[in-house]
């Protein structure tokens, strides 16, 4: 298996990988231009997100500045808008609805590592391996239709938020969150059903 393979099965991969690392220079070369323009200069934004994203639906705004690793794991549905200094952590696929709104600050992560530092570190790790002293992996984070993210959420790998929902702001999710309900905290929990 090539590493990027060993990404979407949710397997220890080396984020150094070379072919890798080539979709992050694109994409930091892609971000770096999108945070330099005005907000006049909505005709090539619109370019620049539809050669980065995945997939790009309509009346999709991203404030800069915008951060991501890959650009191309990113699945936005149409009438998005994500606040100023959001970065998404995208070594696996990352899905938001259509009409949901992500605050400033907000962290999509979809790349984690074991939290056993046995597990974690690479026995006997030289630089003659050429890999990280590290292991990492990556599980997909899904958000649904019509959500609200509050400002300066952290949403965790894995995570799924269902349609209608509201994740108070400063919140970490770390588990799923059923539809239409409105959750806060840290770690992120139900507080209330929504009709």
């Amino acid at each position: 298996m090539t590493e990027k393979e060993k990404q979407f099965a949710g397997e220890f991969y080396h984020s150094g990988d070379a072919e890798l690392l080539v979709e992050i220079g694109k994409a930091r070369v892609l971000t770096r231009e999108y945070n330099t323009l005005t907000l006049h200069d909505g005709e090539r934004k619109r370019e620049i997100l539809e050669e980065l994203f995945a997939k790009i639906g309509d009346e999709v705004y991203v404030d800069a500045p915008f951060y991501c690793d890959f650009g191309n794991r990113i699945h936005i549905g149409s009438n998005v808008v994500v606040g100023m200094n959001c970065i998404f952590v995208d070594g696996h696929e990352i899905h938001i609805g259509s009409n949901t709104m992500i605050a400033s600050g907000v962290q999509v992560c979809t790349a984690t590592h074991p939290v056993n530092a046995q597990e974690r570190i690479i026995e006997n790790w030289s630089s003659e391996m050429k890999r990280n002293w590290f292991h990492t992996m990556a599980k997909p984070v899904k958000i649904g239709n019509n959500v609200w993210i509050g400002a300066s959420v952290t949403i965790l790998p894995g995570v799924t938020i269902g349609d209608n929902t509201t994740i108070g702001a400063g919140s970490v999710v770390a588990n799923d969150i059923p539809a239409n309900v409105v959750a806060i905290g840290v770690p992120c929990k139900v507080h209330k059903h929504l009709d």
